[in-house]
């Protein structure tokens, strides 16, 4: 059953004492601080159609920048394509995408994960258009990223910690 909210004489809604102020978010800045694509396919000269089996390596980090309320974000990627058959390498591509980023009113045991959750879901539009380009420009089909789910990378990172932690404390 729904609550029904306290109001006032006139019919209005009471609104809380203290009423929390909207979240901000700016991208103030977005950029590749680092990428490596390597055309192991050409090199070795490979012949014949062969069938691509990609594996995708995601990791993110955050830090505080000396501004106040401005964090970097960087997306970090390592890309591998494989041959299903020979399982020969065709490239990797490593890219490193980072935003700047103006956060305000986050209460502070939220922002861990609003910058590990919400700022890469930001910035993964460049990067899929990055990687694109590149695997295009670097002689293969483009490659397409799916979507990544962030909120899950991060439940499952917090799970992996915790699992840790506890595997420690048991050897202790």
């Amino acid at each position: 059953m729904a609550e029904t909210p306290e109001t006032n004489g006139n019919g209005a809604a009471q609104q809380p004492a203290q009423q929390q102020a909207p979240v901000k978010m700016n991208v103030l800045a977005q950029f590749v601080r680092d990428m490596s694509f390597e055309n192991i396919l050409a090199q070795k000269g490979v012949q014949g159609d062969v069938q691509p089996d990609v594996q995708l390596q995601v990791n993110l980090d955050a830090k505080k920048r000396s501004a106040e309320n401005q964090y970097e974000v960087i997306l970090k990627l390592q890309i591998t394509s494989k041959a299903k058959e020979s399982g020969n390498t065709l490239f990797v591509l490593e890219l490193e995408y980072a935003g700047v980023f103006h956060v305000e009113n986050v209460p502070e045991e939220q922002l861990h994960p609003f910058l590990l959750i919400e700022c890469p879901r930001m910035l993964f539009p460049f990067v899929r258009r990055i990687v694109s380009d590149v695997t295009r420009d670097g002689g293969f089909p483009p490659l397409n990223l799916e979507t990544i789910d962030f909120l899950q990378l991060y439940r499952t990172e917090l799970a992996r910690r915790a699992s840790e932690q506890k595997s420690e404390t048991a050897e202790a």
